[in-house]
Formats: structure tokens, sequence, C-alpha cells
């Protein structure tokens, strides 16, 4: 009897000071993605828009009454390096990432998140056979708050035909996932138009000195030049063709979206596009999220929403599943129709998102915007 006295009177001793929630234990989530190296820029991005969606959530008292905690992942987009940060969360514990940012990581490391019932929503990768191989798997735990390359690369192809008609045109890929899907889809919408291109070239990530494919290009009577890759080595094509005297539109993806651009390109990056969905930071939805990032001295472009959104989504499908249940809530997400910063957000099968937008944007002056 004393010592059930004593184990009370402990547990109270517990509850006054604060301990008392065990039953109220923290949700562990994570994002993924590039936190260092080339493409840091853009896991900033997701890093930010992760934490601030995590705030916001838990001052509004958070999940079924549990406080949501982040676990960052850097995967620096290396797809290796990709599959020892999944397994990594994994064994912290983690239920839900929104990552990773580069399709080469999210492709195999959502792998060990179906193996390990863990629900993944990446905001960025957007090669078509991050949906469509889990699918053809069977697995339900496969999301993505972005939009597919197949979409943007028709959209990107309309465009060159509806502008460029009778130019010649050049489409260079940088051999990943991301930057070869995205060019792969590109040229096969301009075959489907009748505008093939006249040169169609790979170039590799990490490297700087592009004089020879730019002295290509113009040996060719290069006009247009699409670029399937991440804006590292655009930026790089982009002024290296200034200085060789390439007089070329460049044309890009969504992968373009960073103010880091400018300070590679300089003002040979006037006048370059790219595809991206209507910019989320002018959607009345997203208003009071960007001026919390703004109160801040924090730009939300980018990939910053579509993260945060990521995080929004899966929170109301746990609470209307009742739980992280991984299978349940993936049921309640294809079902639903979820408010986000990007507006109401629903999802088809294979977990891709319906009605896709895309959209030109141009660099002008060191800022980019929405093509008029």
């Amino acid at each position: 009897m004393k010592q059930l006295k004593s184990g009370l009177a402990a547990a109270a001793l517990l509850a006054g000071l604060g301990f008392a929630g065990i039953a109220h234990a923290d949700i562990t989530i994570a994002t993924a993605g590039p936190m260092t190296g080339q493409y840091a820029a853009f896991g900033e991005q997701m890093k930010r828009g992760a934490e601030q969606a995590i705030a916001d959530i838990n001052a509004a008292g958070g999940i079924n009454g549990e406080k949501l905690k982040l676990e960052v992942g850097d995967d620096a987009c290396d797809p290796k390096q990709a599959v020892a940060v999944a397994n990594d969360l994994v064994n912290k514990g983690v239920v839900f990432v929104a990552g990773h940012f580069c399709s080469s990581s999210s492709i195999p490391a959502s792998a060990v998140y179906n193996e390990n019932n863990v629900l993944q929503m990446s905001p960025a990768s957007t090669n078509p056979v991050f949906t469509d191989e889990a699918a053809t798997k069977g697995w339900t735990n496969i999301f993505r708050t972005c939009g597919r390359d197949d979409y943007q690369g028709a959209t990107a192809a309309k465009y060159i035909d509806t502008n460029f008609k009778g130019k010649k045109v050049a489409v260079l890929h940088d051999k990943s996932a991301y930057g070869k899907g995205l060019a792969d889809e590109t040229k096969k919408g301009l075959e489907a138009l009748k505008t093939p291109p006249a040169v169609y070239e790979a170039y590799t990530q990490g490297d700087k000195d592009f004089s020879a494919l730019v002295s290509k290009l113009k040996a060719e009577g290069i006009e247009v030049v699409y670029i399937g890759g991440y804006h590292t080595e655009s930026g790089l094509i982009i002024r290296q063709a200034a200085e060789q005297g390439l007089k070329a539109t460049f044309i890009s993806g969504d992968a373009q979206n960073t103010n880091e651009l400018w300070s590679i390109t300089g003002d040979a990056g006037e006048g370059f596009l790219f595809t991206f969905a209507p910019d989320p930071r002018l959607k009345p939805e997203a208003a009071k999220v960007v001026d919390e990032f703004k109160k801040i001295g924090y730009d939300p472009e980018g990939y910053t929403l579509y993260t945060y959104a990521a995080i929004q989504v899966w929170a109301e499908a746990v609470k209307t599943s009742g739980g992280t249940d991984t299978a349940k809530v993936a049921a309640a997400i294809r079902a639903g129709a979820f408010p986000t910063v990007l507006g109401t957000l629903g999802f088809d099968a294979k977990g891709d998102v319906k009605n896709p937008e895309y959209v030109m944007y141009e660099w002008s002056k060191g800022q980019y915007a929405e093509k008029k």
C-alpha cells in the first residue's frame, strides 16, 4: 500500500510538472531534400515551408491533441544518400515525409517508405515515374503536391511551337531523372507538333565549362534552347552562351524558380523563360502565410508553399482518419478535397494532384514573374 501511495504521488508530481502527456506524445514528421550542395536553395525552401506549417499547426492545438515535431533529412539530391536518409528517418519514427526534392531522390526513397509504411508526399518531384511506378506496384502511400513533367513538357512544347515556329530548336538535358525526363517530354511534345528539335544533347550535372556545347549550338544555328536541368548548370550555360555571342532564347522548367539563378547568369539571364504553376504567393489562400514569412524577411518562393501544403493535406487527413495509420490516411487523402495555401487540392488514384496547371515565367532585371 505504501508503494502504491508513493507511485500515485509520483504520478501526481509528474502531472503537475506537465509530464502527464504520455497520451499526447509528439508526432514526428520530416522534410527531406538538398539541404547542402549545389541545389541547397531548394532544400532551404522546403525546410522553411515545413517549419512554418508545423509552427502554425502546433499554434492551433496540433493534430487530435498531439503536437508535431520536425526531422530534416539532407540527401544533396544524390540517390544513394536519399535511400540512407529515408532509412534514417524511418529509424527516427517518422510517419510522414514531405519530400524529397529531386525525382532521382524521391523515386528510390519511395521504396524505403513503402516498405516501412511511411506516407511520402513530394512537393517538387515532377518525373511521372515517381507515382506511375508506385501505382504499378500497388503502393498507396506515394503522393505529390506538384504537377508532372508530361504536363509541363507539353506546355513548353506548345509555347515553343506557337511563338517560335520555324526556328531551329535544341533540347538539352543533364541526364538526371528530372532533367532528362522533362527534356524528353518536351521533345516528345515538339515532335507531336511537327517541330522536332535540330539538336538533342546531354551534359553532366556539376559541369562548369560549357564552351564546347555552346560552340556546337552556334555552329548548328540554334535559335531556341530548351534546358532540362537545374538552375546551377542552366545559369552557366546561359552566361557562357552570352559570352560567346550565341543569340538564342533560353527556356527551361520549374527548377529555375530561385532568386539564386540571377547571381549565376547576371544580365545574361534577361528574358530567360521557364514553366511553373501559377505563383502560389499570389493566391488569396496563401496571403496570411506569405505575410508571416515576410515578417521574418523571407520570400516563400519556389517550393516553400508546396511543402507547406503537403503538410496541410496530411494533417487534415490524419484528423479525418482519426490517427496516423498510413493506409487510412492515404485513403482519406484520395477521398478528400483539401483547402491549402495552393488552393483546394484533390488527388487521383496514383497520388497525383488533379488538374495541374503550368504557365510561362520570364526572368527580367533579377526577378521572375508570370509572363503576360
